[in-house]
């Protein structure tokens, strides 16, 4: 994977933390400036009839904010997940890029297309100011129905902020939920790993272009990443395999299955059931053969597969 790439992904996803930080922040000073509305509303409740109108007004707008502030929770919710996903998914991509790097092997996966960060605009410039943000302060000032109005500006204001947050988020987080390496198999223990080995059918030295997953038949196999199956059926040597595209010229196959449960052009969710462990094709006993294809060559999928946990595969 190109430092560029990586230092890319850093840095958006770090600068998309703190504005979520900023908006959790943001809504709880909101929630306290709706608690004390409330209290004030409730105090004037006993006030002469003439002013009855008016708080009836104040406590259907508090009701207002109440739900708009439930519909804007578990957007904000939503947002920071995934923002976690993709902090927790770069700690594993500079802790797989170090140990790479101290051991003299180049194979980290390189990220999807796409990921690259936008060309600056020509001719820009100007000061550097710090950003906006929504103004708190208006739900502390001035009378009952401006700090309302100024409580309902605020809420717009932060809805309009979620929401700009999460287009930006969207293409990184659909190209993070494309990125293959979830494991295919959770179920099954490790068999033959990628690379040189005795063939067990020759008994000569051959090359193993995937790794070994084995468990009964009928086990689930789980699309590894997020994309379009290209094939699905029989394969020569690999029995009944799905191809999955996930990027322009990056691949995952999943041979030898019992049944297959998707058909060509059909798009996958990362972790949707594609298929069964099975023993077909050239195979000595049921297991998933699992391999990671980049521009058309076969590498070993453990770089993948260790950066959403799974275990380097032993040789067994």
């Amino acid at each position: 994977m190109s430092r560029q790439r990586i230092r890319y992904v850093e840095a958006r996803t770090a600068r998309t933390v703190a504005i979520i930080g900023g908006i959790t922040l943001l809504i709880a000073a909101l929630a306290l400036g709706v608690a004390i509305g409330t209290v004030f509303a409730r105090s004037h409740l006993g006030e002469e009839q003439a002013l009855l109108s008016r708080r009836s007004y104040e406590i259907e707008e508090l009701g207002r904010i109440h739900a708009a502030l439930i519909e804007l929770a578990p957007r904000v919710a939503g947002l920071s997940a995934q923002v976690g996903e993709l902090r927790d998914f770069d700690e594993h991509l500079k802790a797989a890029r170090g140990t790479r790097a101290a051991s003299g092997v180049h194979d980290v996966p390189p990220l999807p297309d796409g990921q690259e960060p936008a060309a600056a605009l020509d001719g820009a410039g100007g000061p550097e100011m710090p950003p906006r943000l929504c103004d708190i302060e208006r739900m502390a000032d001035g009378s009952p129905r401006q700090r309302l109005k100024g409580t309902q500006q605020v809420i717009r204001c932060l809805n309009d902020t979620v929401s700009e947050l999460q287009g930006r988020t969207l293409a990184h987080y659909a190209s993070y939920m494309a990125f293959p390496g979830r494991d295919p198999a959770p179920a099954a223990r490790n068999g033959s790993p990628y690379g040189n080995r005795l063939d067990p059918f020759t008994g000569r030295l051959s090359f193993h272009p995937g790794a070994d997953l084995v468990a009964p038949t009928g086990t689930p196999i789980f699309a590894s990443g997020g994309g379009r199956v290209v094939q699905a059926g029989e394969r020569n040597g690999y029995g009944n395999s799905v191809d999955i595209r996930h990027s322009d010229g990056l691949v995952t196959r999943y041979g030898h299955a019992s049944r297959i449960l998707v058909h060509t052009g059909d798009y996958v969710m990362p972790g949707q059931e594609i298929a069964e462990i099975g023993s077909t094709g050239r195979s000595t006993g049921p297991h998933l053969h699992f391999e990671v294809i980049v521009d058309g060559a076969q590498i070993n999928p453990s770089s993948y597969l260790m950066l959403f946990g799974r275990k380097r595969h032993a040789q067994g």
